[in-house]
């Protein structure tokens, strides 16, 4: 479980956010979450690629 505490300003646009997907407020984060750390994940892998090949 994650408990966070947020403004009610950023609370409104995320909820805007979600509702143009068709998804809660939850959802929305959990998969922006997922996205980050993908993406993280994803150029630490090319990083670790181009140290092996040389590249960069």
């Amino acid at each position: 479980m994650l408990s966070v505490r947020i403004d009610g300003e950023l609370l409104e646009r995320l909820r805007r956010h979600a509702a143009r997907r068709g998804m809660s407020v939850q959802d929305y984060v959990v998969r922006t979450l997922i996205r980050s750390d993908f993406d993280e994940r994803f150029r630490a892998a090319v990083e670790e690629t181009e140290r092996f090949y040389g590249v960069g």
